[in-house]
């Protein structure tokens, strides 16, 4: 993996450069000024090149990430527009809708844009509303993976996810089938989700792991060592709840929030974007995935790319 990142002199002289950003072509000097692009990039699985922000599309789908959204044409023109901001890498599941969020993908985007990392999960399923249980049974990983393919439209997933690891399932036994997919060519890359350290060591017995999506936020570090281990071993982080709970001006209850309103205030921003520039600058491992069915609101996300953290502010939230 790799990083790469862009100062502010580095933007303006980008900026200042679209002539000779054209000599690529028009979608190349769109992509250089996308707010996203502000974000650096990162490399995954040593061939993915995505920019480090990305957009995660759980929140397209029904109350409960359950059934239809509210509003399908707008969740469509979210999708869109967030590629638009210059977001290549997008996260799903079967699980969300169930398979919602997969159909929704394909309808607002295919034909995919050349250089769209699109990674799904499998490994859950969905009795009802927010009600999850998991099946990580080779059969049920098999099944799954290529009913994902069907409704993305794709000949092989960019990254696939183990969604959880199923105690009732050796990892082997999962991790082994999700193997016989990549070689067969169904997968490109396969990662993990939810796990700890030793989890994740287990996994890299099996197989090559290229990514972990474990939560991670200001307010809950808990998967700390876990991404110390990514970073070590240059895999990417995905934090799964990105920016907490609560509001624009106001996280759930914990330490870091006054440090990160303050933050927040002196760069002119909301919490939600001071929340995701810290995970920015946290670490060169993170790919932040924040997701919402609004179109306001993913415009705020991605703007958060541009926001610089001092290192006097990121002492006051370590």
């Amino acid at each position: 993996m790799e990083t790469s990142y862009l100062t502010r002199r580095q933007l303006l002289v980008s900026a200042a450069a679209v002539g000779t950003a054209c000599v690529a072509g028009p979608r190349a000097a769109a992509q250089q000024r996308a707010p996203a692009a502000a974000a650096g990039t990162l490399r995954i699985g040593g061939d993915l090149v995505v920019n480090r922000m990305g957009f995660g599309a759980m929140r397209i789908t029904g109350p409960g990430i359950w059934g239809e959204p509210k509003d399908a044409a707008e969740a469509r023109r979210v999708l869109r527009r967030a590629v638009e901001l210059g977001v290549n890498f997008i996260d799903t599941a079967d699980a969300y809708g169930p398979e919602v969020s997969e159909r929704l993908i394909k309808e607002a985007l295919h034909p995919y844009p050349p250089g769209l990392v699109i990674a799904t999960k499998g490994g859950l399923l969905r009795p009802g509303p927010d009600q999850w249980t998991r099946d990580g049974r080779p059969a049920h990983l098999r099944e799954a993976c290529e009913a994902s393919l069907q409704r993305l439209k794709l000949e092989r997933i960019d990254l696939y996810q183990l969604h959880r690891i199923d105690p009732q399932v050796p990892a082997a036994d999962s991790l082994g089938e999700l193997a016989r997919l990549q070689r067969e060519g169904k997968i490109r890359h396969i990662g993990v989700s939810q796990v700890s350290v030793d989890e994740l060591a287990a996994a890299r017995r099996i197989v090559p792991i290229v990514s972990v999506q474990n939560r991670y936020n200001v307010v809950d570090r808990s998967s700390a060592d876990v991404l110390a281990v990514c970073e070590r071993e240059r895999m990417a982080f995905i934090p799964w709840a990105p920016i907490a709970s609560g509001s624009a001006e106001k996280l759930e209850s914990g330490a870091s929030s006054a440090a990160l309103d303050a933050v927040a205030q002196a760069h002119g921003v909301s919490m939600w974007q001071a929340a995701l520039a810290w995970l920015l600058a946290k670490s060169p491992s993170m790919l932040p995935i924040p997701g919402t069915s609004s179109m306001a609101h993913l415009e705020e996300d991605i703007a958060a790319a541009r926001v610089r953290l001092t290192a006097a502010q990121l002492a006051t939230l370590a």
